[in-house]
């Protein structure tokens, strides 16, 4: 299969002269059509192509439907919050005509490509339910629906949790991760929905396959604030909102805001990927922070995974020379600094020496720190200044508690103080991000995911990932090993393929740096971009099955592919190249061996193509550079 009919550039590439972003809203308010206002009425929204319409109606309990390209792919769901022992949605009716709001904006954005845009309807709908009067506020994107709930008050009320469903077509396949990890970190499996075990716990986000060609979809969550995180339980093919980590709910203050209920939806899954709905959702940044110069992505060497064990401290220069052989912006370091030189102040009087040494060097420290020394507001405070002081640039804070309201407000609060210091951020062991990284850029990363530190995952595990986790948001995967006793069956091209495919601000690399300096494959590792600013999801793309993508970032072109089980052959064109000659690096699966690649090189223009050679759970990555001619 090539790519001819399918790669169109897309509005990022477009727009890729614009070397900064104005940030425009324009608002119409418009009549909203409304069948009706009395019990049982409907409102009919569709999204601003028309793709997608969402019924939202009354009569017993407050319910919506959700058709896309004229198929049904929410049924008939419920909606409604529980507040102080009482479900809104049951007996709730219009009151009063609602209006549309249409959002337009365009902002800058680090990831799979560096123009988001924001356009959609948004309507707020006004109910009454008993003696309470709130609102259902929707978004309709051409990429999806979203609705939240807008609760008037003060003082103290209780959340129970939310009668907010999803009634999904049987026979839908459906990937998700089990509920048994509260930090986001199991694998992910393939079920059909209507099939899957009764009461089942399963996290958001889940990724779905509808029959008959009818596109994609995900079930999630966005701007989680002030709210205890949300998973999902299965009744048969219904998937109700769970708040596992508040079953019994919790206390909040005054109005009532929601995050933002989710359902994506594309026609192939270069749209999935290229979704922008859940940061759309999220608030746009202070100015301040907008634009901020300390906010750098980079790439970042680690010791940790390479060896499973603390830090050395009289090995510390030799990762630094190494990382700034790679050129790489960035060294973290892990674990178990804290013991050098007997602990205390002498162990942060080690660091800071080793920070002046590495800034020497043109590298920039990361530390971790365990989310214990900075959960109390004054230890947080203490703790980031001393950081600062030192020169370290960012912090990798691990082990939070599971994210019920107080510690979801923990991350809001840590970010928010970061920001005031010029502190980047990465969370491991934490919940999934829903967004909020447009409104704290200096978040630029966070775990959430089960990734190399865990050893090799089956392929699918991986397949699986860009589709869904990636979609959600950014994530530290540590990629790229090439000790052949860690391969476990990857090959050295699928290894390399992750650095490509798995996209993240912060792309922490989980090798020593030792390994990458001495393999074929070292020029394309100094070349390799944190962020893109255009990515195209081949369609020889399944989940689960095979990921090949094309990314861009300024005039160079990568290909990355990851493969499962089963060897392939596959073409892609280089049509997307338009008329410039460039230089072509490949970095192939051996036919011999896994811990080996097949490097080609040679000159190519856009008549020509690609052919991968792909062995099982194999991968291919491939360079593209303008010739000077």
């Amino acid at each position: 299969m090539t790519t001819d009919s399918y790669f169109v550039p897309t509005i990022n590439y477009i727009s890729n002269i614009m070397f900064r972003i104005l940030i425009f809203a324009v608002m119409i308010t418009i009549l909203c059509p409304v069948h009706g206002l009395a019990g049982g009425a409907n409102i009919e929204l569709k999204s601003p192509d028309g793709k997608i319409a969402v019924t939202v109606s009354t009569g017993g309990h407050l319910n919506y439907a959700v058709k896309f390209h004229g198929q049904a792919v929410v049924e008939t769901s419920a909606l409604g919050v529980t507040i102080d022992g009482k479900d809104l949605g049951l007996g709730a009716t219009f009151a009063g005509r609602p209006a549309v709001e249409t959002i337009s904006e365009t902002y800058p954005m680090l990831g799979n490509h560096s123009l988001a845009v924001n356009r959609c309807d948004a309507t707020m709908i006004s109910l009454t339910s008993g003696d309470v009067t709130w609102q259902l506020e929707v978004r309709m994107f051409n990429d999806g629906v979203a609705y939240r709930y807008r609760v008037p008050g003060s003082g103290a009320r209780h959340i129970d949790g939310e009668s907010s469903e999803w009634k999904i077509p049987v026979g839908t396949t459906i990937w998700s991760q089990s509920a048994t990890n509260t930090s986001y970190e199991a694998r992910y499996e393939v079920a059909v929905v209507g099939q899957q075990p009764k009461q089942l716990q399963i996290m958001a986000p889940a990724t779905l396959k509808f029959e008959n060609g009818a596109g994609y979809a995900m079930m999630t969550e966005a701007n989680l604030v002030n709210y205890s995180d949300l998973s999902l339980l299965t009744e048969g093919n219904v998937f109700k909102a769970l708040f596992r980590n508040s079953l019994k709910g919790w206390d909040v203050t005054g109005e009532i805001a929601s995050p933002w209920r989710v359902t994506l939806l594309a026609a192939d899954l270069n749209r999935l990927v290229n979704s922008d709905i859940i940061k759309n959702l999220c608030p746009p940044p202070a100015p301040e922070l907008a634009d901020a110069k300390w906010i750098r992505p980079g790439r970042s060497t680690w010791g940790w995974l390479s060896c499973y064990c603390a830090p050395n401290l009289d090995d510390q220069k030799e990762w630094i020379d190494r990382t700034k052989a790679l050129g790489f912006e960035y060294y973290l370091i892990d674990d178990g600094w804290r013991t050098w030189n007997g602990g205390g102040d002498n162990a942060w009087d080690a660091l800071a020496d080793i920070v002046k040494y590495a800034k020497a060097q043109g590298v920039d420290i990361w530390a971790w720190v365990h989310c214990k020394y900075v959960h109390k507001p004054e230890d947080r405070t203490a703790y980031f200044k001393r950081a600062k002081e030192i020169g370290i640039v960012g912090l990798k804070i691990d082990f939070p508690d599971p994210a019920n309201v107080e510690w979801v407000n923990w991350y809001e609060d840590t970010l928010r103080e970061a920001a005031g210091l010029q502190l980047m951020i990465d969370f491991h062991g934490a919940v999934k991000p829903t967004g909020r990284e447009r409104t704290w850029p200096n978040e630029l990363t966070r775990e959430a995911i089960a990734g190399r530190e865990q050893g090799k995952s089956p392929a699918v595990h991986d397949i699986t990932l860009p589709f869904l986790r990636y979609v959600q948001g950014h994530a530290d995967f540590t990629p790229t090993l090439f000790m052949p006793d860690r391969l476990s069956g990857s090959s050295f091209a699928h290894e390399l393929a992750m650095s490509v495919v798995f996209a993240s601000p912060f792309l922490c690399f989980g090798d020593n740096p030792q390994h990458y300096l001495q393999s074929a494959a070292v020029d394309v590792m100094k070349a390799l971009p944190p962020i893109w600013d255009e990515t195209v999801v081949l369609p020889v793309s399944e989940i689960g099955e095979q990921a090949a993508f094309v990314r861009r970032h300024g005039n160079e072109w990568f290909v990355g592919v990851i493969n499962n089980q089963m060897p392939r052959r596959e073409q892609v064109s280089l049509k997307f190249l338009g008329a410039r000659k460039y230089k072509l690096v490949e970095l192939a699966d051996s036919s011999e061996r896994n811990d080996d690649f097949v490097r080609s090189e040679r000159m190519v223009t856009a008549k020509d193509s690609l052919t991968l050679p792909l062995r099982k759970d194999g991968g291919y990555v491939a360079w593209l550079v303008p010739a000077n001619n």
